[in-house]
């Protein structure tokens, strides 16, 4: 209005603006058009077109900690609403439950590492394992190994090769449940192993996937960022894209490239 009256009927902008109780400051402000809208607004598309998966928060840790960008969050939150690209939130049923006991988590690398089977199937109908297994301390990917049977001797086999390079951890946290990872972790052959090497085997209380949480929340990361984005017809596709390709980049993306909240926004290898 103060605008129209200076244009319109010649008045001046002292008077227009006393006139509408706006300071002369408001009334000569003029937009700043930013270049780095245009980047972030790039960066964004791009990293929510990779990763399907990522909302806000491992978007923006990304940018912050990975990039090293220094905009502020409710900028980009800002540019991230503007080209709708919030994800869809499945509502949760409210349950009533006891509170789980909390996790000890470890004060190094190499103290406490998880072990636990996924499944998943081929376009056929047959059904695959992974062996999935991480380093507690800064949630960090160690090795994916898939295959239609993995029975104790490839079991162990896995984690020799990783003691070919790494520190032997001081304690394995894995489940005992028959019915749910199968008789592999409990068997003669991998008790003996563990007492070879002087690793302690601990094994989560049936039905209680809490204390064993680290890595529930990994597989949970491989099923939505790796196996429900591709559909495999064999398992040499599967053995193939693991082996040669997808679990070096998988697990280097993950380790080098991926926030994770635990480490307060950045990846599990750029945490202190």
């Amino acid at each position: 209005m103060a605008q129209q009256a200076v244009a319109q009927h010649a008045v001046s902008i002292r008077l227009a603006c006393t006139a509408f109780s706006i300071s002369e400051t408001c009334f000569r402000y003029q937009t700043k058009l930013s270049d780095d809208n245009a980047l972030i607004a790039e960066q964004l598309i791009e990293l929510t077109e990779e990763n399907s998966d990522w909302g806000f928060g491992l978007c923006f840790s990304y940018l912050r900690h990975v990039e090293s960008h220094c905009w502020n969050h409710k900028r980009v939150y800002r540019i991230y609403c503007e080209l709708a690209l919030n994800l869809r939130i499945k509502p949760r049923r409210r349950l009533k439950r006891h509170a789980p006991e909390p996790l000890k988590e470890p004060i190094r690398e190499n103290q406490v590492w998880s072990l636990d089977f996924m499944h998943d199937q081929l376009s056929d109908g047959r059904k695959f394992r992974l062996l999935n297994v991480i380093d507690d301390y800064r949630r960090e990917g160690l090795a994916i190994e898939v295959g239609f049977s993995l029975p104790t001797i490839r079991v162990i086999r896995t984690l020799n090769q990783l003691l070919e390079y790494r520190e032997k951890p001081l304690l394995i946290r894995c489940l005992a449940q028959q019915c749910c990872s199968g008789p592999e972790f409990i068997s003669h052959e991998f008790v003996r192993w563990a007492t070879e090497y002087g690793i302690r085997i601990e094994y989560i209380q049936p039905g209680k996937p809490q204390q064993n949480a680290y890595i529930e929340r990994y597989n949970r990361t491989i099923r939505y960022s790796w196996l429900s984005k591709h559909l495999f017809d064999t398992l040499e596709d599967v053995q193939y894209y693991a082996t040669n390709s997808c679990v070096a980049v998988l697990l280097r993306h993950y380790n080098h490239e991926r926030p994770h909240q635990a480490n307060k926004g950045r990846p599990p290898l750029m945490a202190a």
